[in-house]
């Protein structure tokens, strides 16, 4: 039994480092795999870093009362506000410079772009702020509580789901695009002579993809937690499990899309209609949940939306094993099903 199991596991071995060694080889991967998701977060990060709120443009019209305006306006802070004329407030306000236009009398008149939603905030905050100068008050006493811990910050959504990515798009494209290429170079004619596997043949490809996984993970997450504090607040064990669940999962897909295609034209097709919808619907940077209901299911049965949602279980939540079996069950199933056809349709030549 011993000597079966080492016929079998001694190929997988050298094909395994074989496949690992053709990936050193080729620059474009080690780039895909380490440097565009840091680029990415870093690119998102910075664009939905913390900033304090924008300050609301007001335009007054010259008038009665309008200086007195004015210093109620610039009193109640966050306000950017002038006094011009009429010609010159409608001027600023169709182009954008400012968000309303206030004009004074004895009922003050706001003007404001209904379709501009900074518009429409601009006057209502504006119309507050003036009905307060005028000794306005509230029944009930409120306080506001702004939320700048980490765990809560949108960089600390988009990490998850940026890593989500990376190891869709690495897994397909590392091991499909792999097998088209060998397939085109017409390098499995040769292995077809050999006592080589089926089964071996395409383990190694998911093999090799395994191994660049650790330093993968750790390249983003670590760059993340330097760079913008997002946390990981459950087990490195359990978001270990969760990545590789993840990683062969896309592997097996990407094995699947490539299991026939004689081209490097038809691969990428594949890949690419396989791998767009998810881009789009799997709460990579936004939530899934903004999309209809009638929608749900299908979205929620996708493996990058059940992969992201792990992700963002152990990360932000602190999730164990037992309360992701939902979504690694999903990723098991579309991953196992995937490498079954894929052994199934091969096709050497």
């Amino acid at each position: 039994m011993s000597g079966r199991v080492s016929r079998y596991l001694d190929p997988l071995r050298e094909l395994t480092f074989a496949r690992f060694r053709e990936q050193r080889r080729q620059p474009e991967v080690l780039f895909w795999v380490f440097a565009f998701p840091v680029l990415l977060a870093l690119a998102l990060g910075l664009a939905f870093r913390n900033r304090p709120a924008d300050v609301i443009r007001v335009a007054v019209e010259t008038g009665p009362g309008a200086e007195v305006l004015l210093q109620d306006l610039e009193a109640a802070g966050g306000f950017a506000a002038s006094v011009v004329s009429p010609d010159r407030a409608q001027e600023e306000l169709r182009t954008g410079r400012v968000a309303v236009v206030v004009v004074p009398g004895d009922s003050l008149v706001y003007r404001f772009d209904p379709t501009r939603s900074d518009s429409r905030l601009a006057r209502l905050a504006t119309d507050d702020a003036l009905q307060r100068a005028e000794g306005r008050e509230d029944v009930r006493v409120t306080r506001d509580r702004t939320v700048t811990e980490r765990g809560a910050r949108y960089i600390d959504f988009l990490i998850p789901g940026l890593l989500g990515l990376n190891l869709m798009s690495t897994g397909m494209w590392g091991c499909g695009y792999a097998v088209v290429d060998a397939r085109r170079r017409k390098l499995m004619k040769r292995l077809l002579a050999s006592p080589m596997r089926r089964s071996q043949y395409l383990l190694s490809f998911i093999s090799a993809r395994l191994i660049l996984l650790l330093p993968e993970v750790v390249v983003l997450l670590g760059f993340a937690a330097l760079a913008f504090g997002v946390p990981v607040r459950g087990s490195l064990a359990t978001l270990a499990v969760v990545a590789l669940v993840g990683a062969m999962c896309f592997a097996g897909m990407g094995l699947l899309t490539a299991s026939r295609a004689q081209t490097v034209e038809a691969v990428s097709g594949l890949m690419n209609l396989v791998m767009l919808p998810m881009w789009v619907l799997s709460g990579v940077f936004f939530s899934s949940a903004n999309f209809p209901a009638a929608m749900q299911p299908f979205i929620q049965a996708l493996p990058l939306t059940a992969l992201n949602g792990a992700l963002r279980g152990v990360m932000l939540e602190g999730a164990s094993l037992g309360a992701l079996a939902v979504p690694l069950g999903i990723c098991a199933l579309w991953g196992g099903a995937s490498f079954a056809v894929a052994l199934r349709i091969f096709r050497w030549r």
